[in-house]
């Protein structure tokens, strides 16, 4: 008897520890990011803000319009969910289901992302005025799909992410992220600089915090400046970014669902970053 007793209290001892460990951790939250522009709310995971970053990224880099992100963001929608798959029909694989055997590049190269956005960019820009095309009629001259009408029910959804990504609806868009360690501002550097070209920036004599230096006409510093800041919280998820400001405004993982709030140190000529 007396063995059963204290058999019993052991077990009641563990799960008292069990439960003290469970509840003494934090909770990881759910990871997604949102785009609010207008009337239109697009909230999409972490894989497909960092895919839809990245077409706002190169399509800036490149010098092409917003309207060619729109279009590229609806056509990932459409083909992938803005997924970077290896499979599809036929041979069909990554974001926008490109196949090598219609000479798009191998699997390999098609499954890097700054590969398949880079093609798609090439082929809309041989569209003639696609600009002012409806994106239906834009990206099917691009992808040549099975059922081109499929495109245009994203359109409201790129368009917002577009918009934001792009930088032309300022603080439009945040990510709610779990804050974790182990970011490296040389990654970050290195992953911003393959995006978008380099960008004259600094380290902090910690580093663990960047600084973008923006120039030019207040307008097009605005726009270029929360077009990076909107990049860099799209992809503090996987590149560990702690905070994010610019413009009077600071995003960070730690309070991420709080979005975007007043600072006043954050100034309106620079993009201030640091990793966690």
């Amino acid at each position: 008897m007396k063995l059963r007793w204290v058999l019993l209290g052991a077990v009641l001892v563990a799960g008292v520890l069990v439960a003290v460990v469970v509840t003494d951790r934090t909770p990881l939250r759910t990871e997604y990011c949102v785009a609010r522009v207008g009337e239109t709310r697009a909230q999409v995971d972490v894989e497909q803000a960092r895919w839809s970053a990245l077409m706002a990224a190169t399509a800036q880099n490149r010098g092409l319009p917003p309207r060619a992100t729109t279009i590229a963001i609806a056509t990932a929608f459409q083909e992938s969910k803005v997924r970077n798959i290896d499979f599809g029909d036929r041979d069909s694989v990554g974001l926008f289901q490109q196949r090598p055997s219609q000479g798009w590049g191998t699997v390999e190269q098609i499954l890097d992302p700054h590969y398949a956005i880079g093609k798609f960019y090439d082929g809309l820009v041989k569209v003639d005025d696609y600009t002012s095309l409806e994106i239906t009629v834009a990206a099917q001259e691009v992808q040549r799909s099975a059922f081109p009408g499929a495109y245009a029910q994203h359109e409201d959804y790129a368009r917002a992410l577009a918009s934001a990504l792009r930088g032309y609806s300022p603080a439009a868009f945040t990510c709610q992220v779990n804050a974790v360690g182990g970011g490296s501002v040389r990654t970050v550097a290195a992953d911003v600089d393959k995006a978008f070209g380099e960008i004259p920036r600094s380290t902090d004599d910690a580093e663990d915090a960047l600084t973008y230096r923006l120039d030019g006409d207040a307008a097009d510093v605005r726009a270029r400046g929360w077009a990076l800041a909107h990049y860099l919280v799209a992809n503090a998820a996987d590149l560990q970014v702690a905070s994010v400001s610019f413009d009077g405004l600071r995003w960070t993982a730690a309070s991420s669902p709080d979005g975007w709030v007043a600072d006043e140190g954050a100034r309106d000529d620079r993009v201030v970053m640091s990793v966690r």
